[in-house]
């Protein structure tokens, strides 16, 4: 018993040490998340005044990209939103289990006060983390429509001007 014990301690202070950096990612992810919020409301209104000048635009004029360049560049522009979308759920899991232990000693301990405290940064890691992945998830589908039919209309006027060419 002894044995099982001390291996269970042991696990759940290894698995401890996860929790604060769990935290700490989800509230950069939260972070991240808003501020790439904003940069979608500002390119959002720039393309409905017809102001659009993006990257893409820019990358595919330099001699030499075709459109797997294109491509590549985009699933480069949008890994981070995809990690935050697919990750960030992931470390609100953990942040949950990890304080859902002690509220259960405290549970049986009838210490309300711990199992409370416990509660309360289970709930609210989770809870960051689904509104940092829902959000990154939603502007990241918005970014990939507008930058595929872009790369389109790039390929359209590439494919047009050989055809001039010819």
């Amino acid at each position: 018993m002894t044995l099982t014990h001390n291996l269970e301690t042991v696990l759940y202070q290894v698995s401890a040490i996860f929790l604060t950096p769990a935290l700490v990612i989800i509230a950069l992810a939260l972070l991240y998340t808003l501020y790439a919020s904003g940069e979608l409301l500002s390119e959002a209104w720039r393309r409905h005044r017809n102001q659009i000048s993006t990257e893409l635009s820019t990358y595919a004029r330099q001699a030499g990209i075709n459109s797997d360049d294109l491509e590549l560049w985009i699933m480069h522009r949008l890994e981070m939103l995809r990690l935050c979308s697919r990750v960030t759920p992931l470390l609100g899991l953990v942040a949950t289990l990890i304080p859902m232990g002690p509220a259960l000693l405290a549970l049986s301990e009838n210490d309300t006060a711990a199992i409370g405290e416990n509660m309360v940064l289970a709930f609210s890691g989770v809870t960051l983390a689904l509104i940092a992945a829902s959000l990154s998830f939603w502007i990241l589908n918005v970014r990939r429509r507008w930058l595929f039919a872009e790369l389109r209309q790039i390929e359209r006027a590439q494919a047009a001007t050989e055809m001039q060419a010819t």
